[in-house]
């Protein structure tokens, strides 16, 4: 988790920084944070004041999420995620646990908790991934 909290920090989005580690069989295969595709902004840059434009739900438009970004990259350079841990620095979303579970990664560990980020009344992600059988478990 000390190396998904670090990577929080390279994030460039103006409203949260989040990281994210995938490991397998104790060594790490990927990593990520939240931000937008290669090839367009960086939000701390170009609007340094309140981010990207926000989607239909209040959402940045352009961030991919830190969970995104690990699979991502790890599926791309020829990782074999089935079976994985994530170690993320926030709760996943919904949409993140459709990939995770997707994804076949079997355990989520996460720090902070997205509902409470978001003000939602619960975590429909942790909620989602606990439904069919990821183990979630709250970091501490």
């Amino acid at each position: 988790m000390n190396l998904a909290t670090d990577l929080a920090g390279r994030s460039h989005c103006v409203r949260a920084q989040v990281g994210a580690v995938l490991t397998k069989d104790t060594r790490i295969i990927s990593i990520g944070y939240n931000g937008p595709p290669p090839e367009t902004h960086n939000c701390d840059e170009e609007w340094p004041e309140d981010g990207c434009a926000r989607d239909s739900r209040g959402s940045c438009s352009l961030a991919i999420h830190a969970e995104e970004n690990a699979i991502l990259y790890g599926l791309r350079n020829g990782s074999n995620i089935e079976g994985a841990t994530l170690y993320t620095t926030l709760s996943p979303c919904i949409a993140c646990a459709r990939l995770i579970l997707s994804s076949g990664i079997k355990t989520v560990y996460f720090k902070d908790s997205y509902a409470a980020y978001k003000g939602l009344p619960s975590d429909e992600g942790v909620d989602f991934l606990s439904r069919f059988g990821v183990e979630v478990i709250k970091y501490s």
